[in-house]
């Protein structure tokens, strides 16, 4: 694994602009940045990062399995006990997935080790799929990088054959996200023509503009009732709103399901350790309270169970600033202290994603800090032939 130094493309804007990339800024700073890339062996893909989120995929399905049968675990959860049979049942009914992406600490040598798995509502996945691909193909072409080159990278067709697998006849699918977040609704425009592609009839509506009907369903501003819906909005703020209590009697097809209440949860860190104790892929970690956490020493990191961005996660014994985002009132657990690997300066996340039950790709995001927060950027990768 290296850090390679690059000259970025000068119109590589407009090309994400046409593509409809168009986050590719955040708060005035880049977020997509081609001035650098890693790279990765074959074996580091196919031996490290590849198995690793298949394993760890297979450990926390057995972990769903076990806690949708326990009202103890549930609640070690903070899942509401009003939803609980709701999240049970979608898993009894073996709801299906499309997707989730494991976060790994991953350096080129030791096994990559788990910081938390984005099960629910993982973003980046349009920049993973399509203009990292893009870029790859242009440096090829370019003679930047050999014809061999090339990328750990299958999403883009194992999300549009998984739509398939999901919606086999095609028929109506609503879509929905916050419609003001522009990353949030690009990745969905980027689901909708996914899943077009795959016979499916999409609609977006916002989730503000989702209401219910006389009969106790969801339906859209023109009074089309939700019967199978993605939503690009956790399933911890759905079970804590108004209309939560309609969930179960709306009978809608959510994707995701709702048993991912269970794992987009950092509860699943601790539970996932006590059950595979000393897993190379795995860092050590304790629900916040738990006697035991004082192995973990002087220095931890200390994450909510809902949090995102980085916000609220705080480096017991270090320095690093806190990003506070009012994250933490159901609970936290705490973790070994194993910051990402430190090249130039810089610290890199890899995040490993899954579709359906297969490991599909990475993408890169990399800080300044060994917390990676809402300002990381996303950089590109290339398999060195």
């Amino acid at each position: 694994m290296r850090r390679l130094k690059l000259t970025p493309r000068p119109d590589w804007q407009a090309k994400a602009d046409a593509v409809g990339f168009v986050y590719h800024h955040t708060e005035g700073q880049a977020y997509w940045d081609e001035s650098v890339a890693y790279a990765f062996t074959l074996d580091q893909v196919e031996q490290d990062l590849e198995p690793a989120a298949a394993e760890l995929h297979d450990l926390c399905l057995d972990l769903v399995d076990e806690v949708a049968g326990s009202q103890e675990l549930m609640e070690r959860l903070a899942i509401p006990e009003a939803h609980r049979d709701l999240v049970a049942g979608s898993w009894r009914a073996k709801q299906p997935s499309l997707y989730g992406r494991f976060d790994f600490g991953y350096d080129g040598k030791a096994k990559p080790k788990l910081y938390e798995y984005n099960a629910d509502t993982p973003t980046s996945v349009f920049e993973a799929a399509t203009f990292q691909w893009l870029w790859l193909e242009e440096l090829i072409a370019n003679g930047t990088f050999p014809a061999n080159a090339d990328q750990f990278n299958s999403l883009f067709e194992a999300l549009r054959d998984r739509f398939k697998l999901l919606f086999p006849k095609g028929g109506f699918v609503h879509f929905a996200s916050d419609e003001d977040a522009v990353e949030d609704r690009q990745t969905v425009r980027f689901l909708e023509d996914l899943a077009l592609q795959s016979g499916v009839e999409p609609k977006f509506v916002a989730m503000d503009n989702i209401g219910l009907n006389e009969e106790g369903q969801f339906v859209d501003l023109e009074g089309f009732v939700l019967q199978a819906a993605f939503k690009l909005y956790p399933w911890e703020f759905m079970l804590r709103e108004p209309y939560a209590a309609h969930l179960e009697t709306a009978q809608v097809r959510w994707i995701e399901p709702p048993w991912k209440a269970i794992l987009s949860n950092k509860g699943v860190l601790p539970l996932l350790w006590e059950r595979h104790r000393g897993h190379p892929n795995l860092l050590e970690a304790y629900f916040e309270g738990d006697p035991a956490a004082g192995a973990l020493g002087g220095r931890f990191v200390r994450k909510p169970l809902f949090s995102r961005e980085g916000a609220n996660v705080e480096i017991v014994g270090g320095d690093e600033a806190v990003l506070d985002q009012g994250y933490g009132e159901e609970g936290a657990i705490v973790q070994a202290y194993h910051p990402p690997p430190d090249f130039d300066g810089k610290r890199p996340v890899v995040g490993a994603w899954m579709v359906g039950n297969e490991p599909a790709g990475i993408g890169i995001r990399e800080d300044d800090s060994v917390v990676t927060k809402n300002l990381a950027r996303f950089v590109p990768h290339v398999i060195e032939g």
